[in-house]
């Protein structure tokens, strides 16, 4: 887990981790293939629905397209926006576009996910079901999980070590 005030760099690590952002010195070695949750439409495109965007953003993510079929069901379920699947995401609360998000992330067959603060967003209940996930795919698959959150309680819930970051 990482906690810190707004400001304090937590987002900025996880792009630095991902490859989107550089470091000013240093280096950053990153040891498994990494899928990343790090802002809520990123790869996602407001003209295509949400079937369409389950396949553009998969791809982007690196999953082939056999495997986006074969998980396709999976991540709608998850998601519980099956009856607006075939609507452009411009329709779309900014809800629905979360649980689509994180649905497709959760999915990837990733050694390394990085989920940066997206939960904010989600309804309660959607929130238990994806610290749920999380926890599922830490302990159950053993793929490492680095959680970004002002939620202390799903931060303590979730994580066995934390960076406070200032």
């Amino acid at each position: 887990g990482i906690v810190g005030d707004n400001g304090a760099g937590k987002s900025t690590l996880l792009k630095m981790i991902t490859g989107v952002a550089f470091p000013d010195e240093g280096e950053i070695t990153v040891d498994g293939k990494v899928a990343a949750l790090l802002e809520l439409t990123a790869g996602f495109s407001m003209e295509m629905t949400g079937r369409e965007n389950i396949f553009f953003n998969g791809s982007i993510l690196g999953m082939k397209n056999r495997e986006i079929k074969r998980k396709f069901d999976e991540i709608v379920d998850f998601s519980g926006v099956e009856s607006f699947i075939d609507t452009p995401l411009k329709h779309y609360s900014s809800g629905m576009q979360m649980r689509l998000a994180f649905s497709v992330a959760a999915h990837l067959d990733s050694e390394i996910l990085l989920i940066d603060e997206v939960l904010a967003v989600g309804d309660a209940e959607f929130q238990k079901k994806c610290i749920g996930k999380m926890d599922e795919v830490s302990k159950g698959e053993g793929k490492t999980i680095l959680f970004v959150s002002h939620n202390l309680y799903a931060i303590m819930q979730l994580c066995g070590n934390c960076i406070m970051m200032n």
